[in-house]
């Protein structure tokens, strides 16, 4: 796995990650490192600063990155002001210079992030976008399928956004109208005006959001079909549970807008009543079942959820290089400690057929055995990060 690019004739491009440079960022005072733009093995002790290094790569793209942390908890401990990220990317799109920080009131615990594209500001996160695609697993996300449903909302929209720019921008523009009919709602205002122009632009928004769901869900499950059904991680049957999405899989995708507006209109009183919103995309939910077993998800054991997990992301992983013209970064957080030799050696060969670059932690190298000599290995160590070597 030692060139994670290919041409147009055997697959897509990989974005990848040259080099990468914090300050101020988590236990890193300063840091630069070269990263091989394939496999990327990153070994250390618990606490070294391993998962604080995906983190910062991840806040490479739109979001809160893979912590969702606030940007105050970012800043290392006794630092001055803020911290800084920096990235040399290689893409399907050239060469970039990305770099993404918060200045003085993130320390305060206020502002936000601000993100320059070789030198200039850019606009919005989203032209992050434009030359590189970022996706995670951390053991965090090993409840995903028992934990509740905002998370799997959560996870689906990185999916879509990862191949949907655009969509971002919908789930913020949806929830700035929600919260301004909830207020509505609190404030015990009666103005039906003011109700109809907000619920108008939460269902436009809102109808926008389920079809790119709904849609990712499609283009998810046509890959999956793609895969063996011997392989080592099982395939996955997925559905969408929400009003607006069960309306779309019945083929009513002309009438979702207008049903939703009006379901809003309706639901007023009750609305009232309870404070919030109770219809809508935000309340929409993931469903997985695992195929092999027939049975739900939540119900498989704890090494059978995180397989299937693993499996959603090497599919949508594939997907996106199809769709994207990309293929995405992966950060796979402590992702081995729970697989078998044979599992182990069938993802990193997965990984190396995907042409991604892929960065995975652990806190022991034997771990990646099977990946030497095609993988670049760095140990991690009290906010330093140097080469390697075998033993």
């Amino acid at each position: 796995m030692a060139d994670g690019h290919r041409d147009g004739a055997s697959g897509p491009s990989a974005a990848a990650i040259r080099r990468l440079k914090l300050t101020d960022f988590r236990n890193y005072t300063g840091l630069s490192v070269d990263f091989a733009p394939g496999a990327v093995v990153l070994s250390g002790e618990n606490g070294a600063g391993k998962t604080n290094l995906l983190e910062a790569i991840s806040l490479l793209s739109p979001g809160r990155g893979l912590r969702r942390a606030p940007y105050a908890e970012l800043v290392r401990e006794g630092a001055p002001g803020g911290f800084a990220v920096h990235a040399r990317v290689e893409s399907p799109s050239g060469e970039a210079e990305i770099g993404t920080g918060a200045g003085e009131a993130a320390a305060e615990g206020d502002g936000g992030r601000k993100v320059r594209i070789n030198g200039a500001p850019a606009r919005s996160a989203d032209e992050m976008l434009e030359w590189l695609r970022v996706m995670w697993l951390t053991p965090a996300m090993d409840g995903l399928f028992t934990g509740p449903a905002s998370e799997r909302r959560r996870f689906l929209d990185r999916l879509v956004l990862t191949i949907d720019p655009a969509h971002g921008r919908r789930a913020l523009d949806y929830e700035k109208a929600m919260r301004g009919r909830n207020r509505l709602l609190a404030e015990n205002a009666r103005d039906a005006a003011w109700f109809s122009a907000i619920e108008a632009q939460m269902a436009e928004t809102g109808a926008a959001i389920a079809a790119a769901r709904f849609e990712m869900v499609r283009l998810l499950k046509a890959m999956i079909e793609r895969a063996p059904d011997t392989g080592p991680f099982p395939k996955a049957d997925l559905a969408l549970s929400g009003m607006l999405e069960e309306g779309l899989a019945a083929g009513a995708s002309l009438d979702a807008e207008e049903a939703f507006r009006r379901r809003l209109a309706e639901g007023r009183e009750r609305d009232r009543a309870a404070g919030r919103t109770l219809e809508g995309p935000h309340r929409s939910d993931l469903l997985a079942r695992h195929r092999p077993k027939d049975m739900p998800a939540e119900l498989c054991s704890t090494g059978e959820q995180k397989a299937l997990l693993v499996g959603l992301v090497l599919s949508h992983a594939r997907l996106t290089g199809e769709i994207a013209g990309m293929a995405p970064v992966l950060l796979l957080d402590e992702i081995a400690a729970h697989f078998d030799h044979r599992r182990r050696a069938a993802l990193f060969d997965i990984l190396e057929d995907l042409g991604c670059q892929v960065l995975m932690t652990g806190t022991e190298r034997e771990l990646f055995s099977a990946l030497e000599g095609r993988a670049q290995f760095l140990s991690v160590s009290g906010g330093t990060v140097r080469a390697d070597e075998p033993g």
